[in-house]
């Protein structure tokens, strides 16, 4: 019996702890993933803005996305020189693998030379969206000065 409350305790606590965690995670804005250089947004048929673009990668069955797309649309019409594209999955195989998208949804933050500069996962805020566009500037400047050597 001893054991038994004892396990179902280890379960509960090992829950939250599990539920906590993955609450911290949704929407935070992390550095980019190593990705292919010259991704030709274009052919992809994403027009990307001249500061930054939001490039959101949805499902058609994800209030998740919904959410996410209202809150960086609100912003992105606040904005000057920030977008916001809305990508299907499905619609885009290519890019969700090429990228590493692994679930939805996942927004790049995208510099005006197509480059990932910050990736959030999860229901992204108004917060967590305005603190990704503050990134952009100094992101840009440090992939500006790798190529000066």
């Amino acid at each position: 019996m001893l054991g038994q409350v004892i396990a179902l305790v280890v379960l509960v606590l090992g829950t939250a702890a599990l539920g906590v965690w993955w609450s911290a995670r949704q929407g935070a804005v992390r550095a980019p993933r190593a990705t292919p250089v010259g991704i030709d947004w274009a052919s992809s048929g994403i027009v990307l803005a001249d500061r930054v673009t939001f490039v959101q990668f949805s499902a058609e069955v994800c209030a998740a996305c919904r959410s996410t797309s209202r809150v960086l649309g609100g912003l992105t019409g606040q904005e000057p020189d920030v977008a916001h594209r809305e990508v299907l999955v499905d619609d885009h195989l290519d890019l969700v693998r090429t990228l590493g998208v692994l679930r939805t949804p996942t927004v790049l933050v995208v510099d005006g030379g197509g480059r990932e500069v910050a990736r959030m996962s999860g229901v992204v805020s108004d917060t967590q969206a305005r603190q990704a566009l503050s990134r952009v500037p100094a992101a840009v400047a440090e992939l500006d000065g790798e190529g000066q050597s």
